[in-house]
């Protein structure tokens, strides 16, 4: 007979946390575009969240790749966590940010109604504060490899800037985008008193996925017996924590605030922000 550890079963614990979070959030980019092509409209859903989205998961895929592929990353990682030298970062967290990036695109995408055929509507642009976040992470990103490049020393140390600060950099742009991309969303469903636009299914795929991403990495950090490895993986812990706490928002203005609510008959507001250009 095998006689089978407590470590053997973290693991594997930890595997299909892993690829249950990941079938549970791929799901979730599905339920919003879905609704709005049944709808042949957007009308309920401000453009900043895709906008965001895509700027989000395209530096999050940038990060996971490098941590999953990049030796030289790894190592810096290794020198910088010399007791927990293995990144937290795992196959399906690349798999889940390459999914999420084309998925964000195509939803974008759904905001040109000529491509889709949608109903034109009025007012609908990503607003003056999505914008400054966009480019401003582009530059903040520039600005840290630009860092890199003039201090860094000629031998890596935990102390000295190195290529890592930049896949950082792009780990934490996914934080803010995290952090902001719920919040137009929250308050236009405030204003609006209905989320009759914002499909309910995305927001409960989001929070189970965030559960069990939550529960993967502590289990993981345990396992290397050093907590280490949650600060280590900055974008993949406060990924989890925001969500949860935007989706917990959602659920409260769904299903008591606003609850049977329909969108009001013109729900575009025609403020200066939202006459601006998608991205310029």
């Amino acid at each position: 007979m095998f006689a089978i550890t407590g470590e053997e079963v973290a693991r594997a614990i930890s595997w299909l946390l892993g690829w249950s979070y990941f079938i549970s959030w791929s799901l979730s980019f599905y339920p919003q575009p879905l609704r709005c092509w049944n709808l042949r409209s957007t009308r309920g859903v401000t453009v900043d969240f895709p906008l965001l989205n895509i700027l989000g998961f395209t530096s999050y895929f940038i990060s996971t790749t490098a941590f999953v592929g990049a030796p030289k990353i790894r190592q810096q990682y290794a020198l910088r966590h010399p007791s927990a030298p293995e990144p937290t970062v795992r196959f399906n967290d690349l798999i889940f940010a390459l999914h999420g990036t084309i998925m964000c695109i195509i939803f974008y995408s759904q905001f040109y109604p000529k491509l889709w055929k949608f109903e034109a509507v009025k007012g609908q642009r990503a607003s003056s504060v999505a914008l400054g976040i966009f480019y401003g992470s582009i530059v903040g990103v520039a600005i840290t490899a630009m860092l890199v490049f003039l201090f860094k020393g000629g031998r890596d140390t935990p102390e000295s800037w190195a290529e890592i600060d930049i896949i950082y950099a792009f780990s934490y742009v996914k934080l803010i985008v995290t952090l902001s991309k719920y919040a137009p969303q929250a308050w236009y469903n405030y204003k609006i008193k209905s989320t009759a636009g914002w499909a309910i299914d995305m927001v409960w795929f989001d929070f189970i996925g965030g559960i069990m991403s939550l529960l993967q990495l502590v289990i993981d950090s345990a396992l290397q017996a050093d907590w280490s490895g949650i600060t280590g993986n900055p974008a993949k812990l406060f990924l989890a924590v925001f969500s949860l706490c935007f989706d917990v928002i959602f659920f409260v203005q769904h299903y008591f605030l606003y609850r049977g609510k329909e969108l009001p008959a013109d729900d575009e507001d025609k403020d200066e922000d939202e006459t601006r250009p998608l991205l310029a």
